[in-house]
């Protein structure tokens, strides 16, 4: 099988969403290393990158009033975009347990009535609208332990599970590539886990 098409022959393409401030952050290079092995892969591969886009992540009033009449026209970038996408790829550090405020507002902004999801007459029950999203694959860091981030009961992973991916494909796949302990990790820690993305982020891909 060709590695950039998926089962059933159709094209993959890969939507890198990345949420950090600093340039030379360490997650950030593990998100820009994944990018550089899907295209090395052959993979389509579009790159939303949030803060140096200058995304605005505030869901004003005025927005929030006329949310039921759909996402505004100013985000078409990223609605074209996972439109687009058979993978979302979202690269983020998890503070606090859960998203950054960049990304939370990107989720809270564009994922909205129309795009993630629309109400059939009469139902309160939302219908999922990405059903063109089949796997969701998340590169984060945390600065605790993995059984810390259990204990405070994992929110980050617990929207994408429960929330985003019913949003998107029937029997959409979420696979998590999470490194733990980077408050006090070393390099070498870090050199390993950037080999796990680059040996995650190549190949088939499956």
């Amino acid at each position: 099988m060709n590695s950039t098409v998926n089962s059933v022959g159709s094209p993959r393409r890969f939507l890198v969403v990345i949420a950090h401030p600093v340039p030379d952050a360490f997650v950030r290079a593990a998100g820009v290393l994944a990018v550089e092995s899907l295209r090395s892969g052959g993979y389509e591969v579009d790159v939303i990158d949030l803060d140096a886009d200058g995304f605005d992540p505030v869901l004003g009033a005025v927005e929030w009033a006329s949310r039921h009449e759909g996402v505004p026209a100013s985000l078409a970038r990223s609605v074209d975009a996972l439109r687009w996408a058979t993978d979302l790829v979202l690269v983020y550090p998890t503070w606090f347990g859960g998203f950054p405020a960049m990304l939370k507002g990107w989720f809270d902004r564009v994922w909205g009535k129309g795009v993630a999801w629309d109400l059939r007459p009469g139902s309160t029950i939302p219908k999922p609208l990405l059903r063109n999203i089949t796997r969701i694959w998340v590169v984060t860091s945390h600065g605790s332990s993995k059984v810390m981030n259990m204990a405070q009961g994992e929110a980050g992973r617990q929207f994408v599970l429960r929330t985003m991916r019913l949003t998107c494909a029937r029997f959409c796949r979420v696979r998590w590539v999470a490194f733990y302990g980077n408050d006090s990790a070393t390099k070498s820690d870090h050199l390993q886990y950037l080999d796990r993305v680059r040996s995650t982020f190549s190949g088939s891909m499956r």
